[in-house]
């Protein structure tokens, strides 16, 4: 049995020494194609006879239509087609609640925003939900987390886990190459996200463990390898990129958050979504590559000098609110006020770094890789490496590397830099970077 087969059948052995590991997903399937399968794999999962076919109108082209007529046979299909590009807010939510409110299931059609929305409603009305997936663009899958914007504030939120996730590869495949690139962009973060979970475990004594990242270990040395057979049509690189997104989303589930695959790239990332919505679009894994790049060239320079010497968190409830405005400040306040370092907090913290700094440099040494390792693989799938080719103007990726520590309570390196007064220099370095690629 293959790992992922391991899991589901909940036998996994656990590197953390816990009992095998398992998932409430039911089914996972990954094959060349799924057409004509797509009845019986809905059929094992007994989710009653009333099911809210969920797409928007491109994956609805792609393969929501072939879902709903494959479906209409068994069951009675309610076809739910949101809005062109829709978008996991609030607002969204409840529109989504009103219109599959007499179904007895969900059945998502799509990626990353199609998929939250649905994972979320199911949380919320408590009905399970499966999804056909569209395009290997992102790693929430098989999370029970979706990204959803309240008020304006990104947040990860519960939610419901998959019964079942297909992969029709040949669907995956012919994706648009931003959404395919998207997906690795989006397995990039594993070294810089690992690096931050592990950087507050050993400082701070926040929970960590290894059986995420030992699920992705198989296939992520030959996907970083081959990136560009991934635009070529490969199928078997297709399928690693498939099985690291599904896996790594059972690597939140089993962690019961985001931590294993979402810190210190994703919350710079998602200041960018909630501080400048008229950037010019990019996928969500776009972002994350450039993102990933940022805070493991931001690990090099903590790496590369002694220890850090943290003070108290100068950043004041007077200062967020000023940066992000009242509503949106006050909500990030309420979450960077927890991990704030007060003097003794300080004191203490630097005691710890100095006494430890070698055997904390080593072991996040371990779990990294070098900066330009990772832009290398983004470069040689044809994806961006530099906010300046999303759009972003220099002044913003540096107001990023700022101030994006604030939007969430997740010690990452940008805290420990910030308070040890390496921040500002950092940023100012990035946009200098920024301001070049724009001249170019």
């Amino acid at each position: 049995m293959s790992p992922l087969e391991q899991l589901l059948a909940g036998v996994l052995p656990d590197p953390d020494g816990g009992p095998p590991l398992a998932v409430p997903t039911a089914a996972v399937a990954i094959a060349p194609s799924l057409e004509g399968r797509e009845a019986d794999l809905i059929a094992a999962l007994d989710l009653g006879r009333r099911l809210a076919v969920v797409s928007d109108p491109t994956t609805r082209a792609v393969l929501g239509r072939r879902v709903e007529r494959a479906l209409d046979g068994i069951v009675r299909v309610e076809a739910v087609v949101l809005p062109e590009r829709p978008h996991a807010d609030d607002a969204t939510v409840a529109r989504l609640r009103r219109e599959t409110a007499a179904a007895d299931a969900l059945v998502a059609v799509g990626s990353g925003t199609v998929n939250d929305l649905c994972k979320y409603v199911a949380a919320l009305d408590a009905k399970p939900y499966a999804v056909f997936a569209t395009a290997p663009s992102m790693n929430g899958y098989t999370s029970v987390n979706a990204a959803i914007t309240v008020a304006g504030h990104k947040k990860s939120l519960p939610a419901v886990a998959a019964r079942g996730v297909f992969m029709d590869l040949a669907v995956l495949a012919a994706a648009p190459p931003r959404m395919i690139r998207s997906g690795l962009g989006d397995s990039l973060c594993r070294p810089t996200a690992q690096a931050d979970w592990l950087l507050a475990h050993l400082l701070l004594g926040r929970p960590y463990r290894t059986a995420p990242f030992a699920l992705l270990a198989e296939d992520e040395a030959a996907l970083f390898a081959e990136p560009a057979a991934l635009l070529a049509g490969d199928l078997e690189a297709m399928a690693r990129l498939a099985r690291t997104l599904v896996l790594s989303g059972f690597g939140m589930t089993l962690c019961g958050g985001s931590f294993p695959a979402s810190q210190g790239e994703h919350l710079i990332g998602h200041y960018l979504d909630m501080m400048a919505p008229a950037l010019p679009e990019a996928f969500h894994g776009e972002q994350i590559g450039v993102t990933t790049l940022v805070m493991a060239r931001l690990y090099e320079r903590l790496l590369d000098g002694g220890p850090p010497r943290p003070a108290a968190t100068a950043v004041t409830r007077e200062d967020v609110v000023q940066h992000f405005g009242p509503a949106l400040g006050e909500s990030c306040w309420a979450e960077f006020a927890q991990k704030r370092l007060d003097p003794a907090g300080a004191e203490a913290l630097g005691a710890e770094l100095a006494a430890r700094w070698n055997e904390i440099r080593d072991a996040l040494s371990r779990v990294l890789r070098p900066a330009g390792e990772l832009e290398a693989v983004l470069r040689a799938a044809g994806a961006p490496t530099r906010g300046a080719e999303l759009g972003w103007p220099a002044a913003l990726t540096a107001a990023a590397v700022l101030h994006a520590r604030a939007i969430r309570n997740r010690y990452t390196a940008l805290d420990l830099a910030g308070d040890s007064g390496l921040l500002p220099a950092f940023a100012r370095d990035e946009a200098a970077a920024e301001e070049a690629r724009h001249d170019v």
